[in-house]
């Protein structure tokens, strides 16, 4: 059997593992606990007859999409100078550490509070929670250049454009397809919230309606619906893109 096809049957099986160990769970649990993956799978094919799913599901892939884009942007940014000038690093050190620890919570609440329970607010609040974590991990890549690459790069005296996209960004891949893993992966969640508090649309604000009347179904079927959507990225954007850009080593 092939690596590709053996790799396959191993997932295909972990998943159906998973869902048996759901079904078996739920059957030794009150039902409105813990309902079965029939009764998620149903509750999801009742949303969607309304289009409530799919409306609410776009909304927060918008908001996931917008948030990702400005918080890699500006995180690897900051992240590269700051691993190539230390100056600048030493004056935005302590910015970096009061980013990473401020907790996500307050962020959402501050921002809301200066900019009104709005869009605006709601993306700069996920953008901001994100921004530093891009930047501690672009900054460590940034420091492990290779320095001889560098060395022989000003020997030939080639130019910035060049010089950046050849030489720097190349061996700057792996850290921002980390970035950008945890990124997904962070900002989802933090969407969420955001939408649980201050907003009447999006797969966080449907979470809270479940929530208060105990709708435990309907909380099953959303989360699912957008996980398999990240792993969906996952597997037709990022991994694609990976071995794409991993063709220069």
């Amino acid at each position: 059997m092939e690596k590709g096809n053996s790799n396959a049957v191993i997932r295909i099986a972990s998943i159906l593992i998973f869902f048996s160990l759901w079904q078996i769970s739920s059957l030794y649990v009150e039902v409105d606990l813990l309902p079965g993956p029939g009764e998620v799978f149903d509750k999801i094919i009742l949303e969607a007859e309304d289009n409530e799913i799919f409306f609410h599901t776009a909304i927060t892939l918008k908001r996931v999409f917008l948030s990702f884009i400005i918080a890699m942007f500006i995180g690897t940014f900051f992240g590269i100078y700051m691993g190539r000038n230390s100056s600048l690093n030493n004056f935005l050190d302590d910015w970096l550490i009061m980013g990473l620890n401020v907790p996500a919570l307050v962020i959402i609440i501050l921002c809301y509070v200066w900019f009104g329970l709005n869009e605006v607010a709601a993306i700069v609040a996920v953008s901001l929670n994100k921004i530093p974590m891009v930047a501690v991990i672009m900054r460590e890549g940034a420091r492990s250049i290779e320095k001889d690459y560098v060395d022989v790069a000003k020997f030939y005296k080639i130019s910035g454009n060049k010089f950046f996209f050849k030489v720097i960004l190349p061996q700057l891949y792996p850290y921002l397809l980390s970035s950008a893993r945890s990124g997904l992966s962070l900002i989802w969640k933090i969407v969420l919230v955001v939408e649980l508090l201050g907003r009447s649309n999006g797969v966080g604000f449907k979470l809270f309606g479940f929530f208060q009347f105990f709708d435990i179904s309907g909380i099953l079927a959303y989360t699912l619906v957008f996980v398999l959507l990240i792993i969906f990225v996952e597997f037709i954007l990022v991994r694609p893109f990976e071995k794409k850009i991993s063709i220069w080593r």
